[in-house]
């Protein structure tokens, strides 16, 4: 404590100070959210040893060891990005995310947009059709778009529907919505790497809660097996849905005004 009274002796701390340190103290506290439950906080446990192992060997006058470290630190920073880039994707993303930034966003599904999502949703589950939808919002979906088939079609139910027919070439995979256009459809999409996944989904459904943990999306999928329609939101999954909860849910996320006589407000009820 001696040094620290040494350090702060005669120094007056302004309000420039306690911003200063407020926020990093609320970067540190983001970065342990994201890292919380994953395996970058055992590497974040294993840079702090070597750096601790670090100065020990220079205070230990350690020379090998300390040679040793500064000689691979730049190829561990190499390492590191390659190995945590989809956490590193993610994190960055999560600035895209923030309640002003959205504020700005232009999202152009319209209501028609959303009932033929629902009826299409509807078909596919009244026969056990398979399928998954992903709406592309503020975060832009094109690394996903070009790995499919390009459409640039306009948002009907029947065209999604025979998208997902199992005589369709293009049934394998996700249709992505972008604006008012099917932008393209049997795109492969990142499956969850969330260890707490349930094992009893299968791939469509691991699939929406791969997209939706990377970026802002939103996935509809329809189960093959049972026909429930789940919703996919920032990893996470809703169901089941019946048609007029989708509609609800949809019209919150995609619509960012009150949309004529029948609105919706902010929490999904009606106006």
């Amino acid at each position: 404590m001696t040094w620290l009274l040494s350090l702060l002796e005669g120094r007056t701390v302004s309000w420039r100070d306690l911003v200063d340190i407020g926020i990093v103290a609320i970067l540190l506290y983001q970065v342990l959210l994201l890292i919380r439950g994953t395996r970058a906080a055992q590497m974040v446990l294993t840079s702090a040893f070597i750096v601790a192992l670090f100065y020990l060997s220079d205070y230990l006058g350690l020379e090998t060891v300390n040679w040793l470290i500064r000689f691979l630190a730049p190829y561990v920073v190499f390492a590191l990005i390659v190995l945590f880039q989809a956490d590193i994707r993610r994190a960055l993303t999560l600035v895209g995310r923030v309640p002003f930034l959205r504020r700005l966003a232009r999202f152009r599904n319209s209501i028609e947009t959303v009932e033929e999502l629902v009826v299409a949703a509807a078909s596919l589950s009244s026969r056990r059709i398979g399928g998954i939808i992903v709406i592309e919002r503020q975060i832009g979906l094109r690394n996903y778009m070009e790995g499919g088939i390009p459409l640039d079609a306009r948002v009907t139910y029947d065209l999604l529907d025979c998208i997902f027919q199992k005589e369709s070439s293009l049934h394998d995979g996700a249709v992505i919505i972008q604006g008012e256009r099917i932008a393209a459809a049997a795109c492969v999409l990142p499956l969850a790497v969330n260890p707490a996944v349930a094992a009893t989904l299968g791939t469509r459904h691991r699939a929406a809660l791969g997209i939706t943990e990377e970026n802002d999306s939103v996935a509809i999928v329809v189960s093959e097996e049972t026909g429930t329609i789940s919703l996919a939101l920032k990893g996470m999954l809703e169901r089941p849905l019946s048609p007029d909860q989708l509609r609800a849910r949809l019209t919150k996320l995609l619509s960012p005004r009150r949309i004529a006589a029948g609105q919706v407000d902010e929490d999904g009820g009606s106006l």
